[in-house]
């Protein structure tokens, strides 16, 4: 039992890890506003929860989050960037996992990171709209956007933004899981047992 607990901890600090790592490897994607950058680094998150449940997934989201704040220096800053990207692994990674809980299959996965990436999708512009923008307006200084300049931020950056991500972590994320979904069924009968 001590073991299977010692072993847990230890994935779970990897694949936060390698998660920060993946997070390190962002791009910009054409026609966004520089800061929103596409990364991969929800794919370990969700192989977490995928193995050992949903609390996984959020720690890893965490751990990535975490060595991110520590590395940049941001600690004495508000870290809005990091508490949004943050919430948005979370909104992308729990709907995924619950879905496919009910439809384990890789049609079912399909259908799973498909809700994930809505969920991500709309209520990050939703969270944007009320909460992250007008955070960093205040806590960065910047020019306080009106609302209908901030709803068409959110509805022609944002939304679109956050489709196209999940889209591509959805492709990655389905080449891997095709390749791995034996492996992580037996992992998951070997931590239930």
């Amino acid at each position: 039992m001590k073991k299977n607990k010692v072993k847990k901890t230890v994935t779970l600090a990897m694949m936060g890890s390698i998660s920060y790592l993946l997070m390190l490897l962002n791009f910009p994607f054409p026609g966004f506003p520089p800061f929103l950058n596409v990364d991969f680094s929800d794919i370990p998150a969700l192989m977490a929860a995928l193995i050992f449940g949903p609390m996984a997934g959020i720690l890893v989201e965490f751990i990535k989050n975490l060595l991110d704040l520590v590395m940049t220096g941001t600690l004495t800053a508000v870290p809005v960037g990091h508490i949004a990207n943050f919430i948005a692994g979370i909104l992308f990674v729990l709907p995924t996992y619950y879905v496919f809980q009910k439809i384990n299959s890789k049609k079912g996965m399909t259908f799973a990171l498909l809700a994930g990436t809505v969920s991500m999708a709309v209520f990050m512009s939703v969270l944007n709209y009320f909460v992250f923008l007008p955070a960093y307006t205040f806590f960065m200084g910047g020019d306080a956007m009106s609302a209908p300049e901030s709803r068409k931020f959110v509805t022609t950056a944002i939304l679109p933004f956050n489709v196209i991500k999940g889209v591509l972590i959805t492709s990655v994320f389905m080449l891997l899981f095709i390749k791995l979904q034996t492996w992580i069924n037996k992992q998951t009968l070997y931590k239930n047992a």
